[in-house]
């Protein structure tokens, strides 16, 4: 059984001399690397996204209203902070919802819109 594991350890100690760059990425990986491309997209303070929110006639009255582009939607705050509802554009219509997700109010858009 001995010989065994002294075979094992000599045929992992040969793999790695053989592969000289694990221990160049090892000595990189302490270097202190510039962020990638993705990091800094990630960062970056740029709109990522561009929405047009004119359609979007219902607010709810003394709220924050909050935007993400992205998903096409509004987000609306109490001025406490408190989730108070959202609306998103949904096919041929923007739907409102209250803070427990429930539907209050359908707007349809006009078919150029």
């Amino acid at each position: 059984m001995r010989l065994g594991l002294r075979r094992w350890g000599l045929m992992i100690s040969a793999v790695m001399l053989a592969l000289p760059g694990s221990m160049a990425r090892a000595q990189d990986d302490e270097e202190k690397k510039p962020p990638s491309l993705h990091e800094l997209a990630h960062q970056s303070n740029l709109p990522h996204a561009h929405a047009n929110f004119r359609r979007y006639l219902y607010r709810p009255e003394g709220d924050k209203v909050i935007e993400q582009p992205e998903a096409e939607r509004l987000i609306f705050r109490t001025p406490d902070g408190e989730p108070d509802g959202y609306a998103e554009r949904r096919g041929p219509a923007i739907i409102y919802h209250d803070r427990s997700g429930k539907v209050i109010r359908v707007q349809p858009l006009e078919e150029d819109e």
